[in-house]
């Protein structure tokens, strides 16, 4: 929890490469083409290798489809194309077993294979569950025994949408359920002797599947033989940005977690898209153990070697968790206004950005303040709730006073940051918050605490500029001040911490507050100086989203090289994908496989195009049935596709409209929105 160390799991068997152990963290993909369609999936395989891509994934729905995997493989290694395949199995177990033949790894889905999901929503007695279990023993066993006759290793991958009835009637569609499914079919294979499993927990909520892998791990590696490979992935993430903010989110803040030996980035784009991300993310944690080899990894009990070591639990440490890992709960803060907006509380979680341009360029910093604080086109986009102004001079100073009078009322939410007491001082009554920057070394604590009386317009944010300490020396500085000024008498104050270990030096703080029951707000601060739009995308996504999906934050503020506009999106995107505030209509969309006969991309685009203003409703667009009601559980409306080129409606789970043409279904979709009520017109563009 407060520092890095990589889980060293069993090495399993993946064709000419190994997964887990010491092996480099894996970036895969998968085809959205027809598995029969051997031309098409051997070009977009042969585009997927030449992007980089180290596992290439197909979908395998029916028998015949299986049987193609051998012209398909065939092909590639003509070409000198050796990457491991693996096979996507739902309902098939038929396909499976053919599947197995032609392939480095096969992936089934606990939730429906060998299992018959209905949604029936029926209570099942202890001996009807177990009736199922022994079923599902017998269908399962002769895929496990010829897996293993092949050399072919099995990812056991759950997705939260698409649990069986069985778990979900003791379980819920929760993640206790997905782990309890997954680790159903692990038994049996350890059972039968067979090891070469990896796991996965996917689902398009963030927070969801942190939980469960975090959960997964606890308790497979208290009752399985071995800490077998994890795959993560969020699915469903979507498209663009916003697809990339919560593929970075719930991926990242595992990878920050130690967890995880193989990757993948779901869009609902060209798969090869999803690879440069997928690098962009595991580079900070491969370089890390290219470093520094097995120091980078926690060590286990009675290590034999990577590939047959036992196991029981893995965490080495006694210190209290900052937080519950596996329940969200967002960390009890007291509520306060800055110019009459609610910072901590119950209230949602605010934003603010940096002014790039110098105070000295009056004109430049005058028209960035007002397209951050209020930008015109539509009349209700998204803007910076405060801009922070850097004050590191008396002509700042003045060419502040200067702008703030330009600015008029809007001035309000200009807030400023400087590290120097007697600055401070003169902003205490000027701008709505002054942030006073704590540099490591420097000793100013009698000046600060001699002005922080409650007689000031400002509320103050206390930040420590972490550079080369311990990541518990900013807790500790912050919360030695915190104390003193708690027994000042002091009001309206907020922490926060700048430090290339965002994640680390925050649960720090947190823990030191819990344990001294301050109750203060905190302002979630990411710096980024990387020009690259993608890292600046990822690492803050990483690195503020995995706090605000551990219920940590009051307050998100970015410095990042993003133009102001893309700033302020990634900000919002942030709290978004962690589900605490919802500021735009959320689309769950998948990336379409061999199953989809429709267009998705086309279809997404669309819908995206006409629904993107109505604020906090969910919309689902899944390419297929197999984990489209499901992964859509809390959409408000879904677009699932039913067939070539029909599309099914759904109203929450429940599908009210079957077999529509493809050109007429996001109209029938729009109208289905009106029906509910929902429907608002899109906002003026100015």
């Amino acid at each position: 929890m407060y520092h890095y160390r990589r889980r060293l799991t069993r090495e399993v068997v993946f064709g000419n490469l190994f997964l887990g152990g010491y092996q480099p963290i894996r970036v895969e993909s998968m085809t959205n083409t027809h598995t029969s369609d051997t031309d098409a999936t051997v070009e977009q395989c042969r585009r997927l290798y030449e992007a980089g891509c180290e596992i290439i994934r197909l979908t395998v729905p029916t028998e015949k489809d299986a049987e193609n995997l051998k012209n398909i493989r065939e092909q590639l290694r003509r070409d000198k194309i050796m990457t491991p395949l693996v096979a996507d199995i739902h309902f098939s177990a038929r396909a499976a077993l053919k599947a197995v033949e032609f392939v480095e790894n096969i992936r089934i889905n606990p939730g429906n294979y060998a299992n018959k999901k209905k949604f029936s929503h029926n209570d099942y007695t202890d001996a009807e569950y177990q009736e199922e279990i022994d079923r599902v023993r017998l269908e399962f066993a002769p895929l496990v025994e010829k897996a293993r006759e092949y050399g072919v290793s099995m990812r056991i991958g759950t997705n939260h949408g698409s649990l069986s009835d069985r778990i979900v009637s003791r379980y819920g569609n929760s993640p206790e359920g997905m782990v309890e499914a997954a680790i159903e079919f692990a038994r049996i294979c350890e059972e039968m002797g067979y090891y070469e499993l990896l796991f996965s927990m996917k689902s398009s909520n963030v927070k969801v599947m942190i939980q469960a892998y975090r959960l997964l791990v606890k308790q497979a590696d208290a009752e399985l033989r071995y800490a077998y490979p994890l795959h993560l992935g969020v699915t469903e993430a979507g498209d663009g940005d916003e697809g990339r903010v919560k593929s970075a989110m719930g991926t990242g803040s595992l990878l920050e977690d130690g967890l995880g030996d193989t990757i993948r980035i779901s869009l609902t784009e060209d798969p090869v898209h999803e690879v440069p991300v997928g690098f962009a993310l595991v580079k900070k944690y491969n370089d890390f153990h290219l470093i520094n080899g097995d120091r980078g990894h926690i060590p286990l009990k009675h290590v034999v070697d990577s590939r047959n070591h036992r196991i029981k639990f893995i965490p080495t440490t006694d210190e209290e968790p900052a937080f519950n890992p596996f329940q969200y709960q967002r960390r009890v803060s007291h509520q306060m206004s800055l110019a009459g907006v609610m910072i901590g509380g119950d209230s949602v979680p605010k934003v603010e950005t940096e002014l790039h341009a110098s105070l000295s360029d009056s004109d430049a910093a005058y028209h960035e303040l007002v397209q951050r604080l209020a930008p015109q086109k539509p009349v209700d986009a998204l803007r910076s709730e405060f801009v922070s102004v850097r004050v590191e001079s008396d002509a700042d100073l003045e060419a502040l006073d200067e702008l703030l009078g330009r600015l008029g009322d809007a001035a309000r939410f200009v807030v400023a940051s400087t590290n120097d007491v007697l600055l401070f001082t003169q902003l205490l009554n000027k701008v709505t918050k002054v942030r006073c920057d704590i540099l490591e070394g420097e000793r100013f604590e009698n000046d600060l605490l001699q002005v922080l009386c409650n007689e000031r317009l400002a509320a103050v944010e206390l930040c420590f500029i972490h550079k080369g300490a311990g990541d518990s020396v900013p807790a500790e500085v912050l919360a030695h001040l915190a104390e003193k000024l708690r027994k000042q008498g002091t009001q309206r104050l907020l922490f926060s911490i700048v430090s290339d270990h965002v994640i680390y030096t925050y649960r720090r703080l947190v823990q030191v507050f819990n344990r001294r029951a301050f109750d203060y707000p905190v302002v979630v601060r990411c710096k980024g100086d990387n020009h690259e739009r993608l890292a600046n995308i990822i690492d803050s996504a990483v690195q503020a989203g995995t706090l605000f999906c551990d219920g940590i934050g009051d307050m998100i503020a970015l410095a990042t090289a993003l133009s102001a506009e893309d700033e302020i999106n990634q900000a919002f995107n942030i709290l978004q994908g962690a589900r605490i505030r919802m500021s735009k209509t959320e689309f769950i969309s998948c990336p379409g496989c061999g199953r989809t006969y429709f267009e998705l991309e086309k279809a997404a685009a669309t819908i995206k195009q006409r629904m993107s203003h109505l604020k906090g409703l969910k919309i689902g667009i899944m390419g297929c049935i197999v984990n489209g009601p499901g992964e859509m559980a809390d959409a408000d409306f879904g677009y699932v596709g039913a067939g070539k080129n029909c599309i099914s409606l759904y109203v929450g789970r429940e599908c009210v409209a079957e077999n529509i043409a493809e050109d007429e279904a996001v109209d029938r979709l729009i109208a289905l929105v009106q029906e509910h009520g929902k429907w608002v017109e899109p906002p003026t563009i100015l």
